[in-house]
């Protein structure tokens, strides 16, 4: 973990993860959720849907965003102010997702960041938006 205060960030710097999806983390969001869809834990249901076999949750791969906003990018102190996403392509158990955070802008005199989010399945985008961060001040 690392703390980056809004007077060190610039445009263009990036922080990610790589993050292997596994049926636990699966199940543990669809209880931490309430999401019990079958698409994401029914193997005879989901190979009749458009994926042809389970996916996992989306907000699940958005939730790797997260962690890179209050572990890395600006770390502990962030405050997740709002976040777009399009999801593109599914996410499969055993995935491994790249997740990639770049500065796209600073107001210093805020303490906000906006952020180019992308997460990845190999040369996949599976997920894009913007999120905007208000980020620590060393003086606070």
């Amino acid at each position: 973990m690392s703390t980056l205060y809004i007077e060190d960030i610039e445009p263009g710097l990036e922080r990610g993860l790589s993050r292997v999806i596994t049926d636990a983390e699966i199940e543990a969001f669809g209880v931490a959720s309430g999401d019990r869809n079958p698409l994401h834990f029914d193997d005879e249901h989901a190979k009749d849907t458009i994926f042809k076999g389970r996916i996992a949750h989306g907000i699940l791969t958005a939730s790797l965003i997260s962690a890179v906003i209050g572990e890395q990018l600006p770390g502990h102190g962030a405050v997740y102010l709002s976040q777009t996403l399009k999801f593109r392509a599914p996410v499969r158990p055993g995935d491994t997702v790249d997740v990639l955070c770049t500065v796209k802008e600073v107001n210093r005199e805020k303490s906000r960041i906006v952020l180019d989010c992308r997460c990845c399945v190999g040369k996949t985008v599976v997920l894009d938006g913007e999120a905007s961060v208000l980020a620590p001040r060393r003086d606070s």
